[in-house]
């Protein structure tokens, strides 16, 4: 293999790596979202209906959803963190590569803009995710 080409399978690795990484932080947040649909049923009936003649607070449900919601996303705290670090390395390392062979995004050779006396990729005017706006934040719900 050319150096060339090798360094484009070890950006094909990286990026693949990158997408585990991204899969193990959506089953993550899958089973935290399974389980919370699983526990609703038994908040609702903790809910005291009517006694003395005084209606069911609607914000007690609410209250315990988010309670609920919150021991569960901290027991998995740890490893949505550890998993965000690594994924913020990963898009860094994968986007010095990319500049260092002069591609984008998709593959194509990347294409320069003169704008105002800097020069700037036309993949780095936007941000980097939506779902991850800033390196190494937790999923906050």
């Amino acid at each position: 293999m050319t150096p060339s080409s090798d360094r484009r399978h070890l950006l094909h690795r990286m990026e693949e790596a990158q997408r585990q990484t991204q899969r193990q932080l959506d089953m993550i947040d899958r089973q935290i979202t399974r389980r919370m649909t699983a526990l609703i049923p038994s908040l609702g009936r903790k809910q005291g209906g009517y006694r003395r003649g005084k209606p069911p607070d609607p914000g007690t449900f609410l209250e315990r959803y988010r309670a609920s919601l919150a021991a569960l996303t901290a027991e998995r705290q740890p490893e949505i963190d550890a998993l965000a670090r690594k994924l913020a390395r990963r898009d860094h390392a994968i986007e010095a590569l990319r500049q260092r062979l002069g591609i984008d995004r998709d593959g194509r050779p990347a294409v320069r803009h003169e704008h105002a006396g800097t020069t700037m990729d036309h993949h780095d005017a936007g941000p980097a995710s939506a779902l991850w706006p800033e390196a190494g934040a937790s999923i906050s719900r």
